[in-house]
């Protein structure tokens, strides 16, 4: 590992890629002819394959969750606090697995990939996919690796969504679940929230109906103003007031008295909506944020989420935080009644934080020594 990069980290990595050849049936009632899953290993599989993680990415998340890409990138993958050497999800136990899911933008087929029926890039041609269809694509994945069974399914956020899936779908292919920061279902608030980021994106005039790769054009206004609407969502009013407070930038405590930024917070949003820009497409955006209002997995069951879970059998572990108003407790609560309702196997901790929805991927050392003892039961069971 060269000698800059943290003794716990995973070092460089490199991405796979696997082509898929059977058709996909979607929940949409199209499907996928053939398809792209982009994905990235940490660890070693050992010799009865019974040490194999898999991490299900949120919203804005890919396939690269830990490690570098090269001596030269500044930040290491979106959840390199808790996976590495000796990290919650510990890479000298087990084999860790992560996949960019299908309609994302970092290499698995979505928006932009083309389209073998018209040799043009999908835009808003691509079907839209649901959690359900995502863990089918999972599932094949880990057929291709040789991986029958996950010691476990560990998400946030929207990866949750998918782990909860996993259990209910493939029942018998995953010992545990890890579900951190997620909701059984969006309230209607959070869908709010995705349809006033969808509009942005949708009446940009450089959007082109989805087809703005034809024109070589992006629309930036709107996929900025879109994350900087969620990132303020995925922040709590104590983060923001503490790391920004009213500070003004400049002049002098003095107010300009026009639409310039000012504020430091108005600074920080606009930051990070100009460099999402440069990292995310729109097309996939869109997807993402539907993929996250159709998830209601107890819909098909009189909206009875006891029922829903009745038919898992992975013992399930529950995080959530105090100050994460976007998927506040209570909704993991939800969760634990209906698992409770069924007298299965689980574990809850709710964490005392003022980070938001966002201290999932933060080093926070409660629920990291939390999450940590949790992982290391798993391997202590399969052997690792």
């Amino acid at each position: 590992m060269p000698k800059h990069l943290p003794a716990d980290s995973v070092g460089i990595v490199e991405q796979h890629s696997l082509h898929f050849d059977e058709p996909l049936p979607l929940d949409c009632g199209r499907s996928l002819p053939a398809y792209e899953l982009v994905y990235e290993t940490y660890g070693e599989l050992n010799a009865d394959r019974s040490n194999a993680i898999l991490i299900c990415h949120a919203l804005s998340g890919s396939h690269h969750a830990a490690g570098y890409h090269s001596e030269e990138d500044r930040k290491p993958g979106w959840w390199d606090a808790c996976v590495g050497p000796g990290k919650p999800i510990d890479t000298n136990r087990f084999f860790v697995v992560c996949c960019n899911n299908l309609g994302g933008c970092h290499g698995s087929t979505g928006p932009s990939s083309i389209n073998p029926e018209t040799h043009r890039p999908y835009g808003p041609d691509f079907p839209l996919v649901t959690v359900r269809d995502w863990v089918n694509s999972q599932a094949r994945l880990s057929d291709a690796l040789g991986i029958e069974r996950w010691a476990a399914v560990v998400g946030g956020s929207l990866g949750g969504m998918q782990a909860i899936q996993w259990a209910m779908d493939y029942p018998d292919r995953l010992g545990h679940v890890v579900a951190i920061a997620a909701a059984p279902r969006l309230s209607a608030q959070n869908i709010g929230f995705n349809e006033v980021a969808r509009q942005a994106i949708l009446t940009d005039p450089e959007f082109h109906g989805g087809r703005y790769y034809e024109h070589n054009t992006v629309p930036r206004r709107g996929l900025a103003l879109a994350r900087m609407l969620g990132h303020i969502t995925y922040l709590s009013d104590d983060a923001m007031r503490d790391k920004f407070g009213r500070d003004l930038r400049a002049d002098g405590g003095r107010y300009k008295f026009n639409f310039d930024v000012e504020f430091e917070v108005e600074s920080y949003l606009r930051y990070q909506g100009r460099s999402f820009v440069d990292r995310f497409d729109a097309n996939t955006y869109l997807l993402m944020t539907k993929v996250l209002d159709y998830f209601d997995p107890a819909a098909e069951y009189g909206h009875d989420l006891s029922a829903a879970l009745a038919h898992v059998r992975a013992r399930f572990l529950l995080m959530s935080f105090s100050s994460d108003w976007r998927f506040p407790p209570e909704r993991s609560r939800e969760i634990v009644r209906a698992l409770e309702d069924n007298q299965k196997q689980l574990s809850y901790l709710e964490v005392e934080t003022t980070q938001g929805h966002d201290a999932f991927l933060m080093p926070i050392p409660v629920y990291t020594e939390a999450f940590r003892a949790y992982m290391q039961g798993i391997a202590r069971e399969v052997g690792a």
